[in-house]
């Protein structure tokens, strides 16, 4: 089934995508969220799931469910789809959650395919062994030899139309994460799980979720569906769609609801905390807190869960609406304010940025400079590497201000920060129609100045001047000692 992803647009390593899944029927659109179904409690319902929230898919435990004896009973007779009453793509996991907590499960590879086959299961999952952040390299290397055995007992059982995935393990050993993609792409399995994330996105160390991303995206075909296990939390969605993530699920919505929490794009909250509920949603604008803390456990588990999955899914709609638009890495950069954890995250993904570079549409809609972080991004990276390219002329004025009169320059470029040195035939073309502050920072300015080094270094003959607007000395100390260098004169607010 290799052809069951096909992506439409895209925006750093984020894209709106297909995910075919011809067992249900369906085509789900993605970057998309998978609630966890608990078989044994239902805060929502999956028919509610579906009718109310616009949920293709959900994801729920085929071990739990086989384990069971009624549950097992009742999928075997009915079937997932009835049993749950829900019509979108089922997504089943196999008992490795339960391997991890555990210590052992009495299950095959092949016996829970067969029973995850047999219930009516859309997309299936071996047993890998997730191995937790932080395991010494040895158990990471052991534990991942045991998932490829999984991965290869997975592709000799007989699953029909049904997808199966294969998940990457590797700890936080980066190149064991990138080898294990490369393996699991090397097999005819249909999505590719990032698993043992979890534990990272517990401890708020979104920067290792980051790399980890990073290590996988690296290993796998740009066909790959990806899907980031156990990241349920709207606040870092978009950075992890920004890093080529595609499928999220969330037990979150109703773990947290039971313990009165209520989520946001910036964080949770507790419910006892709340003097107003800052949101749109149904629930939110037809009860206060004291509304939802008055109710009974049951209904208030329920309002919370109904609450945080409007939040979910609203969230992914942004995060489509601004890939769509060209602006991720403005949603993401909005996103990483709310906690100094999402801000560690965000600086990782521009650690990667060459690696964004190579997926990030050439042209977009604009380019927002928000913030020092803003200089990293792919477009500026983009364009320092094709500075070699460009064929300079004998004397060049490289300059924040209008082109001089007279004959002393062969040609004037713009001098742009974060970009540098930009010919002006190129300066209606993106990203140079940037929107900039007019205070622009050290870090803009030293990014312009190695992007002037740049050209330098590809037009050693070129003599080229600098003009400049009161740069920091910071960037001042960037330009090579070749380049000659002039004052335009401080903005008048400056002389104040």
């Amino acid at each position: 089934m290799r052809d069951c992803f096909e992506t439409r647009d895209g925006d750093a390593l984020g894209r709106i995508g297909e995910l075919t899944v011809p067992r249900a029927g369906r085509t789900v659109e993605t970057p998309a969220l998978l609630p966890v179904i608990n078989p044994n409690i239902r805060t929502v319902s999956p028919a509610r799931l579906e009718a109310e929230f616009g949920a293709d898919a959900l994801i729920t435990n085929a071990y739990i469910i086989r384990g069971t004896d009624d549950l097992r009973e009742r999928a075997l007779d009915r079937g997932l789809h009835d049993m749950l009453e829900f019509s979108g793509a089922i997504v089943t996991d196999s008992g490795s959650f339960q391997l991890a907590e555990y210590g052992d499960i009495d299950v095959t590879t092949r016996e829970i395919l067969e029973f995850q086959r047999e219930i009516g299961s859309d997309v299936a999952t071996p047993v890998d062994v997730p191995t937790p952040p932080d395991a010494a390299r040895e158990t990471a290397e052991a534990d991942l030899e045991t998932t490829e055995r999984a991965l290869a007992d997975a592709q000799a059982v007989d699953t029909g139309e049904m997808l199966v995935n294969a998940p990457v393990q590797g700890s936080t050993y980066l190149d064991l994460r990138e080898a294990a993609a490369r393996h699991a792409d090397g097999t005819d399995l249909d999505v590719f799980p990032v698993g043992a994330v979890v534990p990272l996105m517990n401890d708020y160390r979104y920067a290792d979720v980051v790399d980890v991303l990073a290590a996988a995206k690296r290993g796998l075909g740009a066909d790959r569906p990806v899907h980031l296990f156990g990241a349920g939390h709207p606040m870092m969605f978009a950075l992890a769609a920004a890093m080529g993530a595609d499928l999220f699920d969330s037990a979150a919505y109703a773990i947290y609801a039971r313990d009165d929490r209520y989520l946001t794009v910036r964080g949770t909250r507790h419910l006892d905390d709340l003097t107003y509920l800052p949101c749109e949603c149904p629930i939110c604008t037809a009860h206060t807190p004291d509304d939802i803390r008055a109710a009974d456990d049951d209904e208030r588990e329920r309002l919370l869960a109904e609450h945080n999955l409007h939040v979910s899914f609203g969230e992914l709609r942004r995060i489509k609406t601004a890939i769509r638009e060209g602006n991720l890495l403005e949603l993401v950069e909005t996103r990483a304010r709310a906690h100094p954890a999402m801000l560690d995250g965000y600086r990782a993904l521009l650690d990667h940025a060459a690696q964004l570079e190579r997926h990030d549409p050439a042209s977009k809609g604009s380019f927002f400079y928000c913030s020092a972080e803003s200089a990293r991004r792919p477009e500026v990276v983009r364009h320092h590497d094709r500075l070699d390219r460009l064929d300079a002329p004998d004397r060049l004025l490289v300059t924040e201000g209008n082109a001089p009169s007279g004959d002393r320059f062969d040609a004037a470029w713009r001098l742009l920060p974060p970009f540098g040195p930009v010919p002006r035939a190129l300066s209606e073309t993106y990203p140079f129609t940037a929107e900039l502050p007019d205070r622009t920072d050290r870090t803009a300015q030293e990014a312009a100045a190695r992007g002037v080094a740049r050209l330098v270094d590809a037009n050693p003959e070129t003599d080229v001047t600098v003009a400049h607007d009161d740069w920091a000395d910071t960037a001042l100390d960037r330009l090579p000692a070749s380049v000659r260098v002039e004052l335009l004169g401080a903005r008048p607010d400056r002389n104040a």
